[in-house]
């Protein structure tokens, strides 16, 4: 059996090769009813022969030149037909004849398959003859219906393969260009957080430089270094992530988003039609700002993708906060993907956030039905 497949595999990846076989498989079948029918064929061999290999032979191209090859097999099957009219022909060779007439109206495009299938059933006329045309019609009309129905099947399995294919790489662009915007975005939150804390560390630096005076030069000097290094990180910070921020980009004087503003963002949402339960477990704690950020933003992702892709839903919001990590879990009861891989490509903001801050993410199919985003975030506290 595996030589059995490996053949069949070798003569679809060979199609000239399977014609070649099924051509000459063909003529010898062909040959061998002339030359053991004698008793039937009384016509001259002379004809038999060279007609019998014109109708089979040149089906080793019918692939490659459709148009030619019902040419010469159609034509080859009337003009026998009409020399050794009264004396009998090959039954066999209708075979021939009708594998072309498949074959014009399977691999060929535009006015070539009516054409063929034209010429096929005036050879068919030709054959029995116009009294007897409705046995020429059924046969190659037949025939030549199949061909164009596998050739629309065809045409229609090659087009939804590019479609999936186009949409495949459609969506891993969406994904890099999401999880770029999600890069961009949390860049310009860091470098908000970032040069904030630098610059109170800076002024408080220079504040208590100039409350020393002329005592401890020791101590004012290492102030000093501490404000100078502070004052060119913050310089090379604004070269480096600066440019990220667009012209007009509101970001700096909106309010820094934080986990603390949950309360809002579920009314946000109630607002726009979603249905939100939430419930806070554990006593709260002021986090560190970047972790902060990121909560909220998870949040407000998962949050957005039930409202897109959940359809009619209700999400129910936990955010839970153990000893040495928070935990926030966002479950909807609606319809949306069944895996992390769906149309939700906000999930790669996501799992950005957790890994920057070395967490995890879980998200997929819930149990009930709808879907599940939990992730846990180290719980980086930072004093009162």
């Amino acid at each position: 059996m595996s030589r059995i497949r490996a053949v069949v595999r070798m003569l679809r990846g060979h199609p000239f090769a399977s014609d070649a076989v099924l051509a000459f498989a063909l003529a010898a079948f062909v040959l061998s009813e002339v030359f053991t029918s004698r008793d039937y064929l009384t016509g001259s061999r002379w004809v038999y022969v060279p007609l019998a290999l014109l109708m089979t032979v040149p089906l080793a191209w019918r692939r490659r030149a459709p148009l030619a090859v019902v040419a010469l097999v159609m034509g080859a099957f009337a003009a026998q037909s009409l020399i050794l009219d009264p004396t009998p022909t090959p039954d066999v060779e209708l075979i021939p004849a009708l594998i072309a007439v498949y074959s014009v109206a399977a691999n060929a495009a535009g006015w070539i398959p009516f054409f063929g299938g034209g010429f096929s059933l005036a050879a068919g006329l030709i054959w029995l003859g116009v009294d007897d045309f409705l046995l020429p019609t059924v046969i190659f009309g037949g025939a030549w219906f199949a061909g164009r129905l596998v050739q629309k099947r065809q045409l229609y399995a090659q087009a939804f393969a590019e479609r999936a294919r186009v949409l495949e790489l459609e969506r891993d662009a969406n994904v890099r260009v999401a999880a770029a915007e999600e890069r961009v975005r949390i860049a310009r939150e860091l470098h908000d957080v970032v040069g904030h804390s630098v610059s109170v560390m800076v002024v408080q630096a220079g504040a208590e430089r100039l409350d020393l005076g002329e005592e401890r030069p020791a101590t004012r000097e290492a102030l000093l270094a501490i404000e100078r290094t502070g004052r060119e990180a913050l310089a090379e910070m604004s070269r480096l992530l600066g440019i990220l921020r667009a012209e007009g980009d509101g970001l700096a004087l909106a309010p820094r988003p934080s986990l603390a503003q949950v309360d809002a963002l579920v009314k946000t949402m109630r607002d726009a039609g979603l249905p939100v339960e939430l419930r806070v477990e554990g006593e709260g704690t002021s986090l560190t700002p970047s972790v902060d950020v990121s909560a909220y933003r998870i949040l407000q992702e998962a949050l957005t993708n039930v409202v897109k892709h959940a359809g009619p839903a209700r999400a129910y919001v936990v955010v839970r906060y153990g000893g040495r990590e928070v935990e926030l879990e966002v479950i909807d009861n609606g319809h949306g993907p069944v895996d992390g891989n769906g149309p939700g490509y906000g999930l790669a903001g996501m799992r950005e956030r957790v890994e920057l801050h070395g967490g995890t993410l879980e998200a997929g199919k819930g149990n009930g039905g709808g879907f599940t985003v939990k992730a846990r975030l180290p719980l980086e506290t930072v004093p009162r």
